[in-house]
């Protein structure tokens, strides 16, 4: 049992002194948080500057003065034929361009869109629906139908979604949160089983080839060595995964310091004056909105998903990093690893797969309720289920099996580990390896 804890400590104290580990956990949370704001500022950016700008010639004349503009179009109506308009487009900028609406358009509904460069799709879009309406309260006004009184019918259907629990007790449920979450830990876990296996595999190939292995192989056995390894980089990922949670917890914290509290906002309130009426409003958006995140957030256990997280990440990675293992001391480098790799992975990427289609619209369905008890397929299938709710019974039921499972795939790969890790030169199939398995100690 100590050499085994050395050999954890080894592999854990080298590797956590890296400086990759130590940029890759402290620039993480930060890149993505970054790549997010980036995302919205380059989104909203690109909106502001494919504002079009559009000049109409109206030969109908009655349906230019109908449309009207937005945040994405401008309409301007002016008295000039197509000729003068076409003048006027080749001094302005990219985003402006010309609609020509025939005589006929009730009868034809077509119109003609002219632009110096490639016509934007948006711009288009809007006009499309602009004109559609504006056909739409001609055919109705034909029909003797008052246009005002079938705007003013509201159709529109709140539903306040409502979670029975276990004790009969009823809270907000939202299936958009949980669905974010569930695709959001079935990214996370499916990289992190492959980045933490593989470097179990790439250890063992470097000590291998160097032949390192030889000289640490006299002093402790081939499962205490493999088994320290597992354990000493699965404790990395844990402990990388842990320093993730506080940063991004911390970030979150600094970010909200930037909001009002419902204190101030009262005090804005009361006393607010016409200058810094404005500021107050703004406020009140953003405490509203901090209330709506913390409002999608109540309507998932969001400490019963943390702490499932590190127990099925750690499970799943105990036992494909045990069959990584196994395919590291049967190859003499990373170039044969994919015949080996691919087989064992397949479960994982079968349900990583799923769980955009199949795991998400029926979480509860028999497939994803099996896929979450199969030991290969729950670190993933079972993730994405907790978020819409799963019964205690299931999720212990899973742990335990995936326990088991990891503890019959590590007897496996250790009777294959430990002939393999002295062979070289020979290449390795799957009838040598199950030869290697049967071979006696």
């Amino acid at each position: 049992m100590n050499k085994i804890i050395l050999i954890i400590k080894r592999e854990y104290t080298t590797r956590v002194r890296k400086r990759s580990f130590l940029l890759t956990t402290f620039l993480v949370p930060i890149f993505f948080i970054a790549l997010y704001v980036g995302i919205i500022y380059l989104t909203k950016k690109s909106f502001d500057e494919t504002h079009g700008i559009v000049y109409i010639v109206d030969q109908e004349g009655s349906v230019g003065n109908k449309l009207e503009s937005n945040k994405n179009v401008t309409f301007i109506t002016e008295n000039k034929d197509l000729q003068l308009q076409l003048e006027t487009l080749k001094e302005e900028s990219n985003n402006t361009s010309i609609l020509l609406i025939p005589s006929d358009f009730y009868d034809t509904k077509a119109v003609e869109f002219l632009s110096s460069n490639k016509p934007n799709i948006s711009t288009q879009r809007e006009i499309q629906n602009e004109l559609a309406t504006v056909l739409r309260n001609y055919k109705l006004e034909e029909l003797g139908v008052n246009v005002e009184n079938i705007n003013e019918i509201n159709s529109d259907v709140t539903i306040n979604a409502k979670e029975i629990s276990e004790n009969g007790d009823t809270k907000e449920s939202n299936t958009e949160v949980a669905m974010g979450i569930a695709i959001t830990l079935s990214i996370l876990i499916y990289l992190s089983l492959f980045l933490y296996g593989s470097q179990v595999m790439r250890g063992i190939i470097e000590e291998k080839t160097s032949r390192v292995i030889e000289v640490i192989i006299s002093s402790v056995k081939p499962f205490q060595l493999m088994l320290g390894k597992i354990i000493g980089i699965g404790l990395v990922g844990l402990t990388q995964f842990f320093l993730w949670l506080l940063l991004s917890l911390f970030l979150a914290g600094a970010a909200s310091t930037f909001l009002v509290s419902k204190d101030d906002l009262q005090e804005q309130i009361m006393g607010s004056s016409p200058q810094n009426t404005s500021s107050t409003i703004d406020s009140t958006s953003d405490i509203m909105a901090q209330n709506d995140v913390m409002s999608l957030l109540s309507s998932v256990n969001i400490s019963e998903i943390v702490i499932c997280f590190f127990i099925f990440f750690l499970g799943g990675y105990l036992l494909y990093s045990a069959l990584f293992a196994a395919v590291a001391s049967a190859i003499d480098s990373e170039t044969e690893a994919t015949q080996f790799t691919m087989p064992i992975t397949m479960p994982l990427l079968l349900t990583y797969a799923l769980s955009f289609g199949v795991l998400i619209n029926d979480p509860h369905g028999s497939v994803a309720t099996w896929l979450s008890f199969i030991p290969f397929t729950s670190p993933i299938a079972m993730l994405v289920r907790i978020p819409f709710g799963v019964p205690t019974w299931q999720i212990i039921t899973s742990a335990s099996l995936l326990i088991i499972g990891f503890i019959f795939t590590t007897w496996v790969a250790a009777r294959i580990y430990r002939v393999g890790i002295l062979m070289y030169g020979k290449k390795a199939s799957i009838k040598e390896l199950i030869k290697w398995f049967n071979y006696k100690s």
